[in-house]
């Protein structure tokens, strides 16, 4: 798979650049021991054992992988569908950890600024391919719920959690104030561009209600939605050229994170090809399963007794994102906040200003009417928890109690998209959104 060794490219490894991102990934990972396969004999089976090592094995989520398999063999043999949506779900967690610790690979070759592009792209591609194959069917709500539900997750979820267990943790020390500190300034920015996403999202939802129907068509509200993610998109390029050259220095992961349960990327461990040839299977992968969770969970929702919303908003976020925030609340036991909040704030930056619009803009190119209104209920839990964050990152401290109250915060949110069962196809019906067969589908039932 690789056109030479990899001490041959060593020369030109550059060391990638280590960001919250990366080193929270890092800590889901483990050391390899090649001591078996070094005593291989032929070069070429070397190498693929190694990378088999490095890639599948070296990973704490490793044990996972068997449920891809499992969901394929679901799939193709009709078992239950609720079955192939759960085992689907399970195998994107590896998958998405994988991605990561892949672009960190070739942006050893590629540099740190084609490496923090690829980061950029690649961070969220879990979500991504998710809404993307949910548009190609139509279903626009899923694509709005899991994408919402994703913002709410790491502000609320994966930032409470990490202030919660860090505060936990602070208590056990000598310090008097029993508080944690982190830099503001990386928090500021996120929080500015968060608040600019909301006023994105706002504006179509009081465009709609701002005059009666008559007097202002609903194709207003579509066409406003298109220029607000032209808006967004031009605001995410804007934060890429901030992160990546001109304030660079602000989104840097902290030096001293030597610690024995992280094990962090200092060159490449496999070479640029075959780190690129697995960085697309493992997309394929994910297309696949991504597929799987979409065309079943409708079937999981009326299997389980929960409605499509709670599913979208809740369980897609967690499950999908669960690696990354597991390591951001061990950052934050460990009182590196810095890198938890570049976790959960920059996840969520890039959902609501690249991913939404992104979405918007296929959609558009496909003939699809997708448009930035949420709804009031979904839109409003959006705005509160903006700036409720907001709110709690203002001091630059932190201590338990905020973490509880965003948890909380998270758990009465999910608490009412539980018990929402209305059909969130109200505006889909004048617009058009949906096919005859589905707008008389409840996404509750």
């Amino acid at each position: 798979m690789e056109s030479g060794s990899l001490l041959e490219c060593s020369s030109k490894e550059v060391r990638p650049r280590r960001t919250a991102h990366n080193m929270s990934s890092s800590s889901l990972r483990k050391k390899s021991d090649l001591t078996l396969v070094s005593k291989v004999r032929s070069g070429l089976l070397r190498r693929l054992l190694a990378n088999l090592q490095e890639v599948i094995l070296a990973t704490k989520l490793s044990v996972l992988f068997p449920a891809i398999p499992a969901a394929i063999v679901a799939h193709c043999y009709n078992f239950g569908r609720q079955w192939v949506f759960a085992l689907s779900l399970l195998g994107l967690i590896p998958l998405a950890e994988r991605v990561s610790f892949l672009t960190e690979q070739i942006a050893c070759f590629t540099g740190p600024t084609v490496g923090g592009l690829l980061n950029a792209t690649c961070g969220n591609a879990t979500e991504l391919i998710i809404a993307i194959l949910a548009l190609s069917q139509n279903k626009i709500d899923v694509v709005k719920c899991s994408l919402l539900g994703s913002v709410l997750s790491n502000l609320l979820l994966v930032l409470g959690s990490s202030l919660f267990c860090g505060g936990i943790a602070s208590l056990n020390k000598e310090s008097p104030h029993k508080e944690q500190k982190y830099d503001r300034k990386q928090a500021d920015v996120n929080t500015l561009l968060l608040l600019l996403g909301l006023l994105c999202h706002m504006l179509p939802l009081l465009f709609r209600y701002a005059a009666s129907s008559a007097a202002l068509p609903h194709a207003a509200t579509l066409h406003l939605s298109r220029a607000s993610s032209i808006v967004m998109l031009v605001a995410y390029f804007g934060y890429l050229i901030f992160q990546l050259w001109t304030h660079r220095q602000l989104f840097e992961a902290p030096g001293d994170t030597d610690d024995e349960d992280v094990v962090s990327v200092e060159g490449a461990v496999i070479g640029f090809g075959s780190g690129f040839a697995w960085l697309v299977s493992m997309t394929a992968l994910i297309a696949l399963l991504s597929e799987y969770v979409v065309g079943t969970i409708e079937a999981a929702a009326d299997s389980w007794g929960i409605s499509v919303t709670f599913i979208s908003i809740i369980l897609l976020p967690i499950v999908g994102n669960a690696a990354e925030h597991a390591g951001a609340v061990i950052f934050a036991y460990k009182n590196k906040l810095d890198i938890s909040l570049g976790v959960a704030l920059g996840s969520a930056t890039q959902i609501a200003l690249f991913v939404v619009p992104l979405c918007v803009v296929v959609a558009w190119a496909m003939g699809i009417k997708m448009d930035l209104n949420f709804n009031a209920t979904e839109t409003g839990c959006l705005a509160l928890s903006i700036i409720i964050t907001a709110f709690t990152l203002q001091d630059g401290s932190s201590h338990y109690m905020k973490g509880l109250v965003l948890l909380l915060s998270y758990i009465v949110i999910g608490a009412c998209f539980f018990v929402l069962r209305t059909p969130l196809r109200e505006h889909a019906n004048v617009l058009n959104l949906a096919t005859p067969s589905t707008n008389n589908r409840v996404l509750g039932a």
